[in-house]
């Protein structure tokens, strides 16, 4: 995760559905300290606890976690929390619940997890339409793809595979990172 920071990326997110809490604690742990040492902002996925324990920047929730309201009960007013969301009516009521910011998707088929129903680049216009809050755009996105959706409207892309599965992960990281910037000055953005 350092080259990766260091190679440019700004936030990242660590999500463990297998570990014992103890694990993903103990690593919680060391990623908070990545990020404080690199300047990034650093996601817990599910465990609000772990990331209030690891003085992490905040939590990702799936809709069947800790509602909002609880999370930032725990968190503060300064902490974000995402969630993520499938549909209109899940991004309306976390953007009504307070979130920060949506996770949205899949856009795109991926392997990395069974996230239900593909959505396209369609439905993540829809969800623009939808709310103001920010949008990361989940699921399959590459560099072939993410102009697309930042096109009509992600305010952020989740990577995974396009990183993971790359030889080099900070190159890799760096390549899609210049891409994202090339669209931004090109005016791709909403």
């Amino acid at each position: 995760m350092l080259r990766t920071c260091v190679a440019g990326v700004r936030l990242f997110q660590y999500r463990n559905k297998t570990g014992s809490r103890k694990a993903v604690y103990e690593t919680s742990r060391r990623l908070a300290n990545i990020a404080r040492d690199t300047n990034a902002t650093f996601i817990v996925n599910d465990y609000t606890d772990i990331a209030l324990a690891v003085e992490a920047d905040g939590v990702h929730l799936g809709q069947d976690d800790l509602p909002i309201k609880q999370a930032r009960a725990l968190l503060g007013p300064t902490k974000l929390i995402g969630i993520s969301t499938h549909s209109v009516g899940q991004a309306q009521e976390a953007e009504n619940q307070g979130a920060d910011y949506i996770g949205f998707g899949p856009i795109f088929p991926t392997t990395t997890k069974d996230a239900g129903e593909i959505q396209g680049v369609a439905g993540l216009a829809n969800i623009r339409k939808s709310v103001t809050i920010p949008i990361v755009a989940i699921g399959g996105i590459k560099q072939e793809n993410v102009a697309d959706v930042i096109r009509v409207g992600a305010d952020c892309v989740a990577i995974i595979g396009a990183i993971l599965n790359a030889e080099d992960l900070a190159d890799a990281a760096s390549a899609m990172i210049n891409l994202i910037n090339d669209i931004e000055l090109s005016g791709g953005t909403r």
